[in-house]
C-alpha cells in the first residue's frame, strides 16, 4: 500500500462513521452515506454488501452530495429510497388495506403475488412490522367487523352477512373466538353473562378476583375495595355480578397465597381477552419464569415484533395481575418503569420471588 493509500485508510478507520459502516449498524442509516472508489457506488451504513477497503471509502451527508461526487446509488441497499423499514411498512400498510377491503380473507399465496414477495419474505415481513401473522390480522379485522355490524344491524343473521361471512354457519364456528361469548350475548352488551367475584385482603393491598363459567377474567390489585369493584363494573358494563360464595372464595384465597408465596405456582382456568397482538405477548409473558425478569425489547423480539411500546401497551391493557406476570418486564436498562397496579408492588412481587 502506497503511503498515501495508508494515510487514507487511517483517516478513515479513525472516523467514527467507519465504525458504523463495519458493525453495519441500521441506526446510522440517514445520518450519512458511504462511497466507495472501486465500484462507484454509494451505500447505506447498514448495506449488506461486501465491506470495502478503508482507503476507497468516502463519507457524504447526504445523497445528494454522493451523486454530485460522481457515485451512484447502490442497487442492494437502495440509498437513494426511502429506508427499508418505512418501504416495509408501507407495503405491509397496503396489504392491511386489502386485507379490510374484501369479504372473503385474501389467501397467503394472493397477498405474496400482490406484495411480489415470497410467501415466506411476505409471512416474515408482515409479523415483523405488525407483531401478527396476516392470518391473526385478518382474524383480529373480522371480528371488529362482526362487533360493528352487531351494534348497527337488526338481526344477528344481517350482521353475519353485513361483516362478509357466506353463511351462519361458518360464522358460528368462529363466533366464540372472536367474541368471546355468543352474538346474542354481545348484542346485549353481555347483559346475560354471569361473572362472579370476591374481594380479599394481602399484603399488597387489596384483591379482587372473578370469573365467568370459562374461566378467571380478572385480578385487580389495589388500596381501595370498592374501587376495584367499579373497576371491575367498568370492564363489563352489562354483566351481571355475582358476589361470591364460599366455594369461590376458596379460589381467592388460592390466588392470595401465590401472591404470597410465589414459588407454589398456580394453575387456573382463564378466560382472558383482548387483541391478537395482547395475546401473543401476554402467552410471552408466562413463559418468563418465577426469579426471572425481561426487557419489553426483549419480548418484542421475541413474538417477532419491532415495537417495544406495544409491548408495553399491551402491559398495561393486562387484566391478570400476577398470574400472567407483567410485573417480570423491566426496562433495557434494568429500571422497573411502570406498573398499572403501582411500581411499590412490582418491586415487592420481584423481591419475593427472587428470594424465594
Amino acid at each position: 500500500m502506497s503511503t498515501r493509500a495508508q494515510t487514507l485508510a487511517e483517516a478513515v478507520v479513525r472516523d467514527p462513521r467507519w465504525t458504523a459502516v463495519v458493525s453495519r449498524d441500521a441506526s446510522a442509516d440517514g445520518t450519512f452515506f458511504y462511497s466507495v472508489k472501486t465500484t462507484g457506488v454509494y451505500c447505506r451504513p447498514s448495506c449488506a454488501a461486501r465491506p470495502a477497503r478503508p482507503e476507497n471509502v468516502g463519507f457524504h451527508l447526504t445523497t445528494a452530495d454522493a451523486e454530485q461526487a460522481g457515485f451512484r446509488p447502490c442497487k442492494r441497499c437502495k440509498p437513494d429510497q426511502p429506508p427499508l423499514a418505512e418501504r416495509q411498512a408501507a407495503q405491509v400498510a397496503e396489504l392491511c388495506r386489502l386485507i379490510e377491503s374484501t369479504d372473503e380473507v385474501p389467501s397467503l399465496e394472493a397477498l405474496a403475488t400482490h406484495a411480489g414477495l415470497s410467501v415466506y419474505h411476505l409471512h416474515r415481513v408482515f409479523k415483523a412490522v405488525t407483531g401478527v401473522t396476516p392470518k391473526a390480522y385478518a382474524t383480529a379485522h373480522r371480528a371488529r367487523r362482526v362487533r360493528e355490524q352487531l351494534d348497527k344491524r337488526g338481526t344477528v343473521t344481517e350482521a353475519i352477512y353485513g361483516a362478509g361471512y357466506n353463511s351462519n354457519g361458518r360464522f358460528y364456528e368462529e363466533s366464540n373466538q372472536l367474541l368471546g361469548m355468543t352474538p346474542t350475548t354481545y348484542r346485549a352488551g353481555g347483559a346475560n353473562m354471569e361473572i362472579r367475584f370476591a374481594i380479599g385482603e394481602c399484603s399488597l393491598g387489596s384483591i379482587l378476583v372473578a370469573a365467568t363459567e370459562r374461566g378467571v377474567c380478572a385480578i385487580l390489585l389495589g388500596d381501595d375495595p370498592n374501587e376495584l369493584a367499579h373497576d371491575l363494573q367498568r370492564r363489563f358494563p352489562r354483566a351481571h355480578l355475582i358476589g361470591a360464595d364460599a366455594e369461590f372464595e376458596q379460589l381467592v384465597a388460592k390466588v392470595v397465597g401465590f401472591v404470597e408465596r410465589p414459588q407454589l405456582g398456580i394453575e387456573l382456568p382463564l378466560d382472558v381477552r383482548g387483541t391478537a397482538f395482547q395475546q401473543r405477548v401476554w402467552q410471552a409473558l408466562r413463559a418468563i419464569p418465577a426469579g426471572a425478569t425481561a426487557s419489553y425489547a426483549e419480548i418484542a423480539k421475541g413474538i417477532g415484533s419491532k415495537s417495544f411500546r406495544a409491548v408495553a401497551q399491551a402491559c398495561a391493557a393486562n387484566p391478570l395481575a400476577v398470574v400472567i406476570p407483567c410485573h417480570r418486564v423491566v426496562r433495557s436498562d434494568g429500571d422497573l418503569s411502570g406498573y398499572r397496579w403501582g411500581v411499590e408492588r412490582k418491586q415487592a412481587l420481584l423481591e419475593r420471588e427472587m428470594n424465594a
